[in-house]
């Protein structure tokens, strides 16, 4: 039996009141912090926050039983912007049947109160059309446009048909004037089989448009290339790499042993570049990805100047659970104009959460945390200068005490 008109409207009440009391929901900053950045009791974006509108048909004749015709699965690794003194996300969304969109959510403090445009992003198709998409970058380029680079998914058809998951990424190139209109470029083109978390550098380099790549031999498996290289091209219009070189190489017993990839586009400040990337690393329960951070040279965006040892943002608690367990991703910050940053950060492949630092504490971060030795004795002898130094500290501070 469908539900009397009654039903239906106090069904569709009380799921949009539910809705608007999650997207309104005050988020909280937990404390004490470590100093480097703060993380946020609650995601910024969840499954549920996705528009009713996308899940539900409003037609009590056409849905008697006002069933979720469209389900959405999970919010996560988001690009961002500020644009119009809104901070923007470009999340990827996917839906239960596996594929994933973008869609664009905007707030007006960047932690709270994110709220979903009316409609998903619309990608203009290639002549051979992107069977997913997902994992934007956003790039406000000095040429005037912002640029999405994001990875697009297509099946290996050298595959046997035997094997439904084989799949070749690329990346794949859209630009907008004003985060409504996108204009879709050719993908990019290079010599690696294929092309995940491909970034584009916000200035031009040499007068060329300078990219971070990660060259990889298979979907899954990085092989010979892994690591982040640095690659140039003439144009975005038809961006054509010849030659990419690794600047942050993948390494034994690291948090980026098995691959890594550069996260957002990096943050200028006056000491050198900052970059957030991914690191991965098998377990026996799977791989575990974490945030690292480095820094590059002002006069040379490919020359690594700091870079602190281990994970600058693993995951904590529930962030571990969900579709893909043991994973932190990030592809999107934003840093304003006072310094405070940003940082859209995803857990375990289902939802995504906010942390804040400023650009001050990252450059002390970068420069100032040990770098890693790649052996045992060498991190106890870290952990022993550390340890001595506040020993003489105490001391100091004991015989200071001792003179009032």
């Amino acid at each position: 039996m469908s539900l009397s008109v009654t039903d239906f409207e106090a069904k569709k009440a009380a799921l949009i009141k539910m809705h608007g009391e999650l997207i309104n929901r005050k988020n909280e900053a937990i404390w004490p912090d470590n100093g480097v950045f703060t993380r946020f009791r609650y995601p910024v974006l969840t499954a549920a926050h996705a528009p009713l509108e996308w899940q539900y048909d409003f037609d009590r004749f056409a849905n008697p039983f006002l069933m979720q015709r469209i389900g959405i699965n999970a919010t996560f690794n988001a690009g961002a912007i500020k644009w119009q003194d809104k901070y923007l996300l470009m999340v990827r969304v996917e839906a239960t049947d596996r594929k994933s969109f973008f869609g664009i959510a905007e707030s007006p403090d960047g932690i709270d109160h994110f709220r979903f445009r009316k409609y998903p992003v619309s990608i203009p198709q290639l002549e051979d059309p992107d069977t997913n998409v997902y994992d934007i970058r956003l790039t406000q380029h000095e040429d005037g446009w912002v640029y999405g680079l994001f990875c697009t998914e297509r099946r290996d058809t050298s595959a046997p048909e035997s094997d439904q998951s084989a799949a070749i990424a690329q990346c794949g190139i859209i630009r907008t004037r004003d985060m409504e209109h996108w204009e879709r470029l050719p993908d990019l083109k290079t010599n690696s089989p294929q092309q995940r978390n491909v970034v584009l550098h916000p200035e031009f380099v040499d007068g060329k448009y300078a990219l971070y790549t990660r060259p990889q031999d298979g979907f899954i498996e990085a092989g010979k290339g892994g690591g982040i290289a640095f690659a140039l091209t003439g144009s975005m219009k038809n961006a054509v790499v010849c030659h990419e070189h690794i600047i942050d190489a993948k390494k034994y017993h690291t948090v980026y042993e098995a691959k890594n990839g550069q996260g957002p586009s990096p943050l200028k400040t006056p000491e050198g570049w900052l970059h957030l990337a991914h690191g991965v690393r098998h377990t026996a329960a799977g791989l575990r990805y974490v945030l690292y951070l480095f820094m590059t040279a002002l006069d040379d965006v490919s020359k690594i100047i700091h870079k602190p040892a281990g994970y600058f943002l693993a995951p904590e608690g529930d962030e571990r659970i969900g579709d893909v367990s043991n994973v932190v991703f990030c592809n999107g910050w934003v840093a304003d104009d006072d310094g405070k940053v940003f940082i859209y950060y995803a857990s375990s492949d289902t939802r995504l959460h906010v942390a804040t630092s400023s650009i001050e504490q990252l450059i002390d971060y970068a420069k100032n945390t040990p770098e890693d030795r790649f052996f045992s004795a060498l991190s106890v002898e870290n952990i022993q200068k550390l340890t001595q130094k506040n020993e003489r500290i105490e001391q100091r501070n004991a015989a200071q005490f001792k003179k009032y």
